[in-house]
């Protein structure tokens, strides 16, 4: 009995990542707090506090629902260990590489910090446009957005296999790019500290913009609009908290004050069904490469965007973007033209 308790402590200090912090206060030695792994240690337990206050103001609203962290709390626990211990080796790996590949030499200072986070920006815009945008990476990555509602639990929903690939490609850009290891570090620590904040849902920040702050950086609003499976949202705002690749790339998209968010995946799937959302794109993909005619359409199937058909009839997110703002160009056209036609007539009058 006292072994269980013991590991639900452990567990709990695991979850909340607040190890370190008790160990500097046991310790004495509160000046630890003004180091590197002293700031981690603060900064670190704040989004899990945070989750939990979530979850509590959902309940005391009575907005809670059981179902909407299903899918969180299942991906969290299966890759609790495994998709850490990879992606630190990979991690690793691409820093022993491809450092000496570097095209030059950057140092721990202010102004290589703001160019490194610049480089690592453009690294996480190409691991998150390809997981979109190849088939195969979407598998990995569509877990990410199976869940039907936004809360901070959302950012623990991915496949084991995303953490690595993202990070090789992640790495990979800023080494060569020479952005200084021990950087790198505190760019990944900051980048995953605000990646899950701005999955924070309604219950806690209901707006979302960050008021002045929303023409400068991604918020969480732009964040939903990413999550959202509304064709003009789709395959927007790949960044992280710098938008400068998405305006570069025209994939910046705000949300519409008139257009509410359906949060989930196109494809029908079974309800917050754990299994569904972890695998079921590995099933759909594996069923189209086994029907699909020649060699080539197999190829075609892992590497093209999601909703590729070698029929010809692709219902991929660009082409139901691309619909959908035709539809509304037109919808505008129809509702100004009568107006125009009666501002022509009272002119006619009048003369």
């Amino acid at each position: 009995m006292v072994d269980f308790f013991q590991a639900i402590y452990d567990w709990i200090i695991g979850f909340f990542g607040i190890g370190n912090f008790i160990k500097i206060i046991n310790s004495g030695d509160y000046s630890s707090f003004l180091t590197y792994d002293g700031f981690i240690s603060i900064i670190g337990p704040l989004f899990p506090i945070v989750l939990v206050l979530e979850v509590l103001m959902a309940l005391v609203l009575r907005k809670f629902k059981a179902i909407d962290y299903k899918i969180s709390f299942f991906s969290y626990v299966l890759n609790a260990f495994i998709g850490r211990f990879i992606s630190i080796a990979a991690i690793v790996f691409c820093i022993g590489l491809f450092e000496k590949y570097a095209i030059f030499k950057t140092t721990f200072t202010w102004y290589w910090f703001i160019y490194g986070y610049i480089v690592w920006e453009f690294g996480h815009f190409i691991y998150h446009y390809l997981g979109h945008k190849v088939r195969l990476f979407w598998c990995l990555h569509s877990t990410h957005h199976a869940p039907q509602a936004m809360n901070l639990s959302v950012s623990y929903a991915h496949f084991f296999l995303e953490g690595p690939y993202a990070d090789v490609i992640r790495t990979t850009v800023c080494i060569l790019l020479g952005v200084n290891p021990p950087m790198l570090f505190v760019i990944m620590f900051v980048d995953g500290f605000y990646g899950g904040f701005i999955h924070i849902g309604e219950q806690l920040m209901k707006d979302g913009k960050l008021g002045f702050l929303y023409k400068y950086i991604l918020t969480p609003s732009h964040h939903r609009v990413h999550h959202a499976k509304n064709p003009l949202y789709m395959d927007t705002n790949f960044c992280n908290l710098l938008n400068i690749w998405d305006r570069v790339f025209g994939t910046y998209q705000p949300e519409k004050e008139n257009l509410s968010i359906e949060y989930g995946i196109t494809r029908e799937m079974k309800p917050n069904s754990f299994l569904d959302s972890y695998f079921g794109e590995f099933a759909c993909l594996l069923k189209d490469v086994y029907k699909a005619p020649g060699l080539k359409n197999k190829f075609l199937y892992i590497f093209m965007p999601p909703g590729w058909s070698h029929t010809g009839d692709h219902k991929t997110a660009t082409i139901a973007r691309n619909e959908f703002l035709k539809m509304e160009h037109a919808t505008i056209q129809n509702e100004e033209e009568p107006k125009f036609n009666a501002d022509k007539s009272k002119m006619v009058i009048q003369e």
